[in-house]
């Protein structure tokens, strides 16, 4: 029977990070800061509304 090879773990060190970005940067790539709350998905339906309770009124 022929044994599997472990797959390397999916970490990374603060070395390879900051060389990635160095390389990023290297190649014209920049960082554009994105205000908090602004999502980068476009919204394809509307939005739902939603209503709890009876949709029934009682009658009194």
């Amino acid at each position: 029977m022929a044994t599997k090879k472990k797959q390397p773990a999916a970490t990374e060190t603060s070395e390879s990070i900051e060389k990635q970005m160095q390389e990023f940067f290297a190649r014209g790539g920049q960082i554009n800061k994105i205000d908090s709350g602004v999502s980068g998905q476009s919204q394809m339906t509307g939005s739902r509304h939603i209503s709890l309770g009876n949709s029934k009124t009682k009658a009194q």
